[in-house]
């Protein structure tokens, strides 16, 4: 129950009307030393105080004051706790642990006496460690921090004050990379190298636990790492092919190949395949600008290589192909921050003779057989039961036979299941698949691929039935097959050394 209030002493005081025998009644009392545990309930004893004296007529007057005095209630000669629903007694929200209050007694005819009544609030293991800010918190590491350093610390609040101790939860994601030396101190060391062009983003949990408390309460902190790039790459040229070698993959750098022309400059910078000459840093996080350079070489001298953008160019003609059939060129690849960061690869430049001639057939058309039958595929043959070769002319080369030249047919003939060029201009067909009497119209293409120049030609063909002869006779007409007279040699000649 509250006590009636006292506001001719103090405003928060609390009045006992006590009858006491002859003398000064307030001697009786003194100073009180006591505690309470934090979360006790209203109307708890804090303390007893003493009785009065022998009972008599003369009026005894006890008050609470002070600052902490809203905590306490007098019920008789009892001390009681004065708290509510919306005020409990929680430790951790006082400015001090321990409450002060001032016990004032007064008796008629005497002067009030005060004396302190000091209460310390004991702790209860009410409050669960947290990790403060974000559910999530972010940690950034440089690939390059070294293995077994503190990369961060992750600290927990008790607000109990209760020691707390740090472990990783090894079914996270990531925990084989971190490790905690000092359960204590929540410093997170590095337990095995990171590599950003592998991953870029770690995830660790981190728990908290409260050593010393038979709850043991704990919290955990979800830590996403994300990994720094470090200047750890050197350049690499593109397109490269990556290779794994003892658990590492490397990056193989291209052969970059170009064609010219004996005696010409090409206007512009030489075009290469598999694409042009480039190379950017292997650290993909900071893309290092790279410069370009030419290693100095026997024909190093005829090119000049852009060092911004790597395109080559050729400053002095090849006179002959015969003498230069090719030229090797080292370039290297550096980064403009780290010269100490490069690579190098080759270019092969091929040496052309000029190209003078496109190929071409003898024939715009040609007559060709092949009986059906239960063999699966048998070659396309001509007038005399003879085997139809197409041969495409180059009188750029000796004899007319250019090895750069390919064959094949026209997808608009749409017939590409049936026949099929070989690379020696033979045509072969599936004859399983043929029917007599039917005939077939085939548009045959050779390309120059050095040159890109092309021929076409036009291959008739007559399904005869099993065991039908070929004809004999070559009909006049636009199909008669008369083998030109080879051209005179025009020098020089491509393909001749």
């Amino acid at each position: 129950m509250e006590a009636p209030s006292c506001p001719a002493l103090l405003a928060a005081c609390l009045a006992l009307q006590l009858a006491t025998a002859w003398g000064d009644g307030c001697s009786s009392f003194g100073n009180l030393f006591t505690e309470i545990a934090e979360n006790s309930t209203h109307g708890s004893l804090v303390a007893q105080l003493p009785a009065a004296g022998d009972t008599g007529s003369a009026g005894l007057q006890l008050c609470l004051a002070g600052a902490d005095a809203i905590w306490f209630y007098l019920d008789g000669r009892s001390v009681r706790l004065n708290v509510s629903a919306e005020r409990a007694l929680d430790r951790e929200e006082l400015e001090s642990p321990v409450l002060m209050v001032a016990l004032t007694c007064a008796e008629d005819g005497f002067s009030p006496v005060e004396y302190r009544i000091i209460v310390q609030v004991l702790n209860e293991n009410d409050n669960r460690p947290h990790f403060q800010g974000a559910t999530v918190l972010t940690h950034n590491i440089s690939e390059l921090a070294a293995v077994h350093s503190v990369v961060f610390s992750t600290q927990a609040e008790d607000a109990d004050g209760d020691t707390l101790m740090y472990v990783i939860d090894t079914a996270s994601p990531d925990a084989r990379f971190f490790r905690i030396d000092l359960p204590n101190s929540g410093k997170v060391v590095l337990a095995r190298a990171l590599d950003f062009e592998s991953r870029q983003q770690l995830e660790v949990v981190v728990t908290a636990v409260e050593m010393n408390t038979k709850e043991r309460f704990n919290a955990s902190a979800h830590i996403r790492v994300n990994v720094l790039d470090g200047d750890d790459q050197y350049p690499q040229f593109l397109p490269c092919t990556p290779r794994t070698h003892h658990g590492l993959t490397i990056c193989t750098s291209p052969v970059y190949t170009a064609n010219v022309t004996e005696g010409q400059l090409q206007g512009g910078p030489l075009s290469f395949s598999p694409g042009s000459v480039y190379a950017e840093d292997g650290d993909r996080g900071l893309r290092a600008a790279i410069t370009y350079s030419l290693l100095a070489g026997q024909e190093s001298g005829r090119f000049h290589i852009d060092n911004m953008t790597g395109a080559i160019t050729l400053l002095q003609a090849v006179e002959s192909s015969r003498s230069t059939p090719a030229i090797s060129l080292s370039i290297m690849a550096s980064q403009v921050n780290d010269a100490n960061k490069y690579a190098v690869t080759q270019a092969v430049v091929r040496v052309l003779a000029a190209n003078r001639h496109p190929p071409r057939f003898a024939h715009p058309m040609y007559q060709a057989f092949v009986p059906a039958g239960a063999r699966e595929a048998a070659l396309l043959l001509t007038f005399g039961g003879h085997v139809l070769a197409l041969r495409a002319h180059d009188p750029d080369f000796p004899e007319g036979v250019n090895p750069q030249v390919q064959y094949s047919l026209r997808p608009s003939t749409n017939h590409s299941q049936l026949f099929q060029v070989m690379p020696n201009g033979l045509l072969v067909a599936r004859t399983d698949r043929l029917r007599p009497d039917q005939t077939y119209r085939l548009q045959v293409l050779a390309r120059d691929e050095e040159s890109g120049e092309t021929a076409n030609t036009t291959v008739e063909l007559e399904v005869l039935w099993p065991g039908q002869a070929e004809p004999e006779v070559v009909p006049a007409g636009p199909c008669r097959q008369v083998v030109p007279e080879p051209p005179q040699p025009l020098l020089p000649q491509r393909g001749v050394q």
